[in-house]
């Protein structure tokens, strides 16, 4: 299979999820044996995504370059991959990736209908000396890399939760990443809101791009506080136990985020990986930690 790159430039902007700061993302074509690139146009940086540059991984996976970052990058990595493209080069004018409507369906969207650019070069596929598998035993999260003729991914995660339960989800190349993947919006839990504010984070969060599920009863207060830092006037629960007037676009979208994150962290291997990767209670700190090793394990590229 040849390598494939974009066919156009495709330009995105809004707040980052975390940092609350406003960027212009802009996917653009590039040459085979590129890979996938992000580049810092306000400084003029440029930091290859591969795990060996991941520098934090605490709700989203950052990747750095020097004292130079991009935030949230998760999102487009995944799909960069889904759609198949080998090699992009992504200029971005601030530290966060727009976190859009919390899922990786605009860039799909976008990008499908004009299909891709075959390269005179073979595809990159990384393919592993043996399996292996990373495990963090406080969480009890796992991911397992095998061997395999084709790519694919699998997630299990168990959330702990009257709401959400245990959710599955799988994907494989070339099933529909478009449809069954991309559309699924991140999402957060509301005891968990004002933690995640003091530290700093979800500066740019809101009821339009990430799903907030209420585990407990919740006071008027609490309400009235989450409409001050979601700046909405008005919220409410649903007796589904989710905030807002929230539509799942599907009973596992959480799930099915959680495989979204996997498949863009993984990606951070370099390449497509001839393998089959499963993981349990996936995270972006277990995921870097997987990428990472999967570094030391890669056999021949082919």
């Amino acid at each position: 299979m040849k390598q494939q790159t974009l066919t156009t430039e495709y330009t995105f902007e809004g707040r980052g999820l975390h940092t609350g700061k406003y960027a212009h993302l802009t996917l653009k074509p590039a040459p085979a044996g590129y890979g996938i690139r992000f580049v810092r146009t306000d400084v003029g940086v440029e930091i290859p995504a591969l795990a060996s540059h991941i520098s934090r991984t605490d709700r989203s996976t950052t990747i750095s370059e020097g004292e130079v970052s991009v935030v949230t990058i998760e999102h487009v990595m995944s799909a960069l991959t889904g759609l198949g493209v080998d090699n992009a080069r992504i200029e971005i004018d601030n530290e966060e990736v727009p976190i859009l409507d919390g899922s990786a369906e605009r860039y799909v969207r976008a990008v499908a209908p004009d299909g891709l650019q075959a390269q005179d070069a073979e595809r990159v596929w990384l393919e592993f000396d043996e399996p292996f598998e990373v495990r963090d035993e406080q969480t009890g999260s796992w991911v397992r890399v095998e061997p395999a003729a084709t790519m694919s991914f699998e997630a299990k995660s168990d959330f702990n939760s009257r709401v959400l339960g245990v959710q599955e989800a799988r994907w494989e190349e070339p099933a529909d990443y478009v449809g069954q993947i991309a559309p699924c919006r991140t999402f957060v839990f509301f005891h968990e809101l004002e933690f995640l504010a003091a530290r700093g984070l979800v500066k740019g969060g809101d009821v339009d791009n990430a799903i907030v599920i209420v585990e407990h009863p919740v006071s008027e207060e609490q309400i009235e506080s989450m409409c001050r830092l979601f700046g909405q006037p008005h919220l409410s629960v649903t007796p589904q136990g989710y905030l807002s007037n929230l539509k799942l676009h599907f009973p596992n979208e959480c799930g099915r985020h959680k495989l979204l994150d996997l498949i863009g962290d993984m990606r951070l291997l370099g390449g497509f990986p001839k393998a089959r990767i499963t993981a349990f209670k996936p995270g972006h700190t277990i995921n870097s930690v997987a990428s990472r090793t999967g570094l030391k394990h890669i056999k021949h590229i082919k």
